[in-house]
């Protein structure tokens, strides 16, 4: 069975939020009011409410030789999705982080970026060489 994932999380603005996903990563929006948001991100729904200021210490944790956002969120999309998501945003001159191959000749081989968005969220957007690997155990 096919399921959808739902996240909630709050936002600093919801219309700067608003932009971003509809704009910039071109996600469709759902239902909405003057102060949350669905946002459909590649089938999976992210909810904002605007909730002002907050407060996230991001910690991070090293993967091969790169230094990662332990907080993070993001969609497993096929590589040509990921080709074209990653050459767009790029030549958006936004701040692309750890643009990189892990994991390379092994189980779980993966591309990935990061991309922040209005509210300090790190968003990954990553495509496996083999699907089936996603949930591997080896």
């Amino acid at each position: 069975m096919e399921t959808q994932f739902h996240l909630a999380l709050p936002c600093k603005d919801i219309g700067e939020t608003r932009a971003f996903y509809q704009d910039v990563v071109q996600a469709g929006l759902g239902r909405q009011a003057e102060h949350w948001l669905d946002v459909d991100l590649f089938g999976h729904q992210l909810t904002f409410t605007q909730s002002g200021n907050f407060n996230f210490d991001f910690k991070n944790y090293r993967l091969e030789d790169y230094i990662l956002p332990s907080f993070h969120f993001g969609v497993i999309v096929s590589t040509e999705q990921w080709h074209e998501l990653y050459d767009r945003l790029n030549a958006m001159d936004l701040e692309i982080t750890t643009e990189a191959t892990f994991m390379q000749d092994k189980t779980g081989e993966h591309l990935s970026f990061f991309v922040q968005d209005p509210n300090g969220y790190m968003v990954e957007f990553k495509s496996f060489k083999n699907p089936g690997d996603i949930f591997s155990t080896q």
